[in-house]
């Protein structure tokens, strides 16, 4: 699954969020990491919608980016 997949667009002209579990879906990780990151402040930016979590695709991508080794080939 890519971020285009599921980052459609609504009719507002805005990206959908990604839920939790698109976001452990999407990166082949459990639910349970996912909430451990938030816990920690680590992972994606969340962007929180009343007590729910979710997550910009662009977000997402920005912080894969910046978390990828150089060096691992």
């Amino acid at each position: 699954m890519s971020t285009n997949d599921v980052a459609r667009h609504t009719g507002t002209g805005r990206t959908r969020l990604m839920t939790p579990d698109d976001l452990a879906d999407y990166l082949g990780i459990s639910l349970h990491c996912v909430y451990a990151w938030s816990s920690r402040g680590g992972g994606p930016r969340v962007v929180r919608v009343g007590a729910r979590l979710r997550y910009r695709p662009e977000d997402v991508e920005a912080w894969l980016d910046s978390t990828t080794d150089p060096l691992a080939g």
